[in-house]
């Protein structure tokens, strides 16, 4: 049977871009509803809304719009002054004295309790997980929710998967919790490396999702999926060969810009990689005959990738000025002021205007693409291009 898989890839607030491209394909295609619901990093927060959403498609949907569109960066971490300076003095403290004097240990570079209280009020909690995914289940309205954490002890990724049905689902590098998933997991997952602090889950501390799970689509293949959709909130790279050749040398990048290009190796280029691999052993087992893929326990799944037609770090450039003082005074010393493009703003930007703009943005793109991801959810093949 068709069983359908959206996975929701990490990116701080670029995952504002997935509630758009959801908003234009719910309005589209009216009948599309996932099975299967994969969050990594900040798409945990949007997989845990849909999985838990009592009623229709269409309606979670609208209500994780709103949510979205209620943020501001002070309902996500502390912007005040004296926050920032405590934080950076108990981070700098131990480096400059050669851990002689040792401040309260940090836990990463902001206070991410505001986005806690937001959570706890948005999302549909009750002891022991979010209320209305096992209801979901039951009335088989979902099949499956996994929200993937990294264990710092450990260094592997864990998915933590809320179920109808049980699978044996530990394999290479990503260890399976099967049970009920809940707010910390959700805290867990978004917890950007460094920034965000780690949250404590079965005696050891979780963070960011996407830091060491090299194949983001290998959760919601184990799960059964035989059509995935992704969305990645990343413009697709351009081709070295096509770029300018600069007049001069370029002044020399800041730690946020090289910051930047770290995250979205971490979060973004192994997307990327998995949809191209999972298209080539697509092409290797069109060329078996059928029953010799049935015989080996193989079986083709169509994945389709949705990313932004624009570069969200020259965005979210555009809204730094809407940042709270203090915190774009310390920003401002990370990045630069020279770069017209900011991957790390782009994370951690909160505030409405921007995040509207994103949504809008993946509404836009997906309607230009309607007809193909129409054509797509409805059982066509789609052709992940070659990057």
């Amino acid at each position: 049977m068709e069983k359908q898989a959206l996975v929701l890839a990490g990116g701080g607030a670029r995952a504002a871009y997935q509630v758009g491209c959801l908003r234009a394909i719910a309005r589209r295609v009216p009948d599309y509803r996932p099975e299967i619901l994969t969050g990594i990093s900040a798409g945990a927060i949007n997989a845990a809304h849909l999985a838990s959403f009592r009623g229709g498609w269409a309606d979670s949907v609208e209500a994780l719009c709103t949510l979205w569109l209620s943020l501001d960066t002070e309902k996500v971490f502390k912007t005040e002054l004296r926050d920032l300076l405590r934080n950076m003095l108990n981070a700098v403290a131990p480096l400059v004295t050669g851990g002689r004097l040792r401040r309260k240990q940090v836990r990463g570079m902001v206070d991410t309790q505001p986005l806690r209280c937001f959570l706890e009020s948005a999302l549909p909690l009750e002891e022991g997980g979010l209320r209305g995914v096992r209801e979901n289940l039951a009335d088989g309205l979902l099949d499956s929710l996994a929200i993937v954490t990294t264990n710092y002890e450990t260094g592997r990724s864990t998915a933590w998967v809320e179920s109808a049905t049980r699978r044996d689902l530990g394999r290479g590098q990503l260890r399976v919790e099967v049970g009920r998933v809940g707010l910390e997991h959700v805290m867990a997952s978004s917890a950007l490396p460094l920034f965000f602090p780690a949250v404590a889950l079965r005696h050891a501390w979780h963070g960011d999702g996407g830091i060491r799970l090299t194949a983001p689509l290998s959760p919601a293949l184990h799960l059964g999926a035989t059509r995935i959709l992704a969305v990645s909130p990343r413009m697709r790279p351009a081709d070295p060969a096509s770029l300018p050749e600069l007049p001069a040398l370029p002044l020399y990048p800041s730690p946020g810009q090289i910051g930047g290009v770290l995250m979205n190796a971490v979060f973004l280029d192994s997307l990327d990689f998995d949809a191209l691999q999972m298209s080539r052993i697509n092409g290797l087992l069109g060329a078996l005959p059928e029953a010799a893929r049935a015989s080996a326990g193989l079986r083709p799944v169509e994945v389709m990738v949705l990313r932004p037609s624009r570069d969200l770090g020259v965005l979210a450039r555009k809204n730094e000025f809407r940042l709270p003082r203090a915190f774009r005074f310390f920003e401002k010393g990370l990045t630069g002021s020279h770069a017209k493009s900011s991957d790390v703003l782009s994370m951690i930007i909160f505030e409405p205007e921007y995040l509207r703009e994103l949504v809008e943005l993946g509404e836009a793109d997906t309607l230009a693409r309607g007809d193909e991801i129409e054509a797509f959810l409805r059982g066509g093949a789609c052709a992940v291009p070659v990057w």
